[in-house]
């Protein structure tokens, strides 16, 4: 038995009732019964997404009242019942009217200047790390040492992650809001800040303001003589309408577009992330049809895919794959180390058996494959619960 399993209980699944040792407590079922039973396994999963998201006082499932207000800001398309609130936590019906903690020039958001170069997970190919795009979209030959990226945290998703790595962002009433000044004046005020980044939780419920910040800070980089690029992480399931313009602020000013395509069958997102990512692949196919052909240098688009032991094996990691080459094999992916985190503390960090079989996965349909979280790997036996 490999070291990194020592240490580590076997549990056993809720539906086929076979024990397994990379199966988390967090959903109780396992990758197999996910696959093979979608039905109950997935209905398993979700009952304790419901009871976890309790604790943060969010909606149990997506809310789809018959008489309810519509959100389709996200592909949830919450539809509010009174009294109750959306997926994310930010919107309510209160006595019949929609009720939002943001709007287009107020987030709700926690910002810090993050030096480059440092966790960006696409550092390994961006301007900010290569100097890829000099003198345009970089004021550097190579990485940009010295300089930084504002971060911009999103308190809020659309997503319902058991092993989200910031879900602070649940708690949507401890967090404070900003307008747009804010973000503007602090990069105005220092020249070293040359990206912003938005990520969270994740910008798809924001997105208006994220849109509306980014529109005003690169209507005065001409005036500056500054390169300011635009980036978003996040899971991809926005409405199309404001994908489509995230994506051209991106491209016009030399940022680029993470998808985190968490896994490729629909059902293990359901169980993961608590809804459909489908979403995401038709989003990132159209970033890709529309703006990737247009700038492949520095990339305009990439996907990354954390590999989560006994669930994002490298069977998920291949249907991604195969999907991205579809659209254009240079696309960048990059692989990251899973570490226990959230409600998914009894599951190790990522073994590098799987890691290297995920990785031969995407190398057989893509050119350029990155593994991040690099320092995690053969170190699982530290991180056990």
């Amino acid at each position: 038995m490999p070291p990194y399993l020592n240490s580590i209980k076997e549990r056993t699944c809720e539906v086929c009732k076979r024990p397994s040792q990379f199966l988390s407590r967090a959903i109780d079922v396992c990758r197999s019964c996910i696959r093979e039973n979608p039905h109950n396994a997935v209905e398993v999963a979700l009952k304790n997404h419901a009871s976890a998201r309790r604790i943060f006082g969010l909606p149990e499932s997506v809310p789809k009242s018959r008489s309810g207000i519509a959100c389709n800001l996200c592909a949830n398309e919450c539809s509010i019942g009174l009294g109750g609130s959306g997926y994310c936590g930010l919107r309510k019906n209160v006595e019949g009217r929609l009720v939002s903690l943001v709007a287009p020039a107020m987030g709700l958001y926690h910002s810090y200047l993050d030096p480059h170069v440092t966790n960006c997970c696409s550092a390994w190919f961006c301007p900010a790390g290569t100097g890829s795009g000099y003198p345009t979209f970089s004021p550097c030959v190579g990485p940009e040492i010295g300089y930084c990226n504002l971060a911009i945290f999103f308190y809020g998703c659309n997503f319902d992650c058991i092993y989200c790595q910031n879900w602070s962002h649940k708690d949507v009433t401890s967090s404070h809001s900003y307008g747009i000044d804010d973000l503007v004046d602090r990069t105005l005020r220092n020249p070293k800040i040359t990206c912003w980044c938005f990520f969270g939780g994740s910008p798809e419920p924001q997105l208006p303001f994220a849109l509306k910040a980014s529109e005003r800070i690169l209507e005065l980089m001409p005036e500056c003589e500054r390169v300011l690029r635009i980036c978003f992480e996040w899971n991809g399931c926005g409405h199309p309408k404001l994908v489509r313009k995230a994506a051209e602020l991106a491209f016009k000013s030399g940022g680029n577009i993470k998808f985190d395509l968490k896994c490729f069958d629909e059902n293990m997102s359901l169980a993961l992330s608590g809804v459909s990512n489908r979403r995401a692949f038709k989003n990132f196919e159209m970033v890709a049809r529309e703006f990737h052909v247009l700038r492949k240098d520095p990339p305009v688009l990439t996907a990354t895919t954390l590999m989560v032991p006994g669930y994002v094996d490298a069977d998920e990691v291949e249907g991604i794959a195969r999907f991205i080459a579809g659209l254009d094999p240079k696309i960048p992916y990059s692989l990251l180390a899973f570490h226990p985190d959230f409600l998914m503390k009894d599951l190790p960090i990522t073994p590098l058996d799987q890691a290297l079989s995920c990785y031969r996965a995407a190398k057989k349909h893509l050119d350029r494959v990155n593994v991040g979280n690099l320092h995690l790997l053969g170190h699982s036996k530290d991180f056990i619960s």
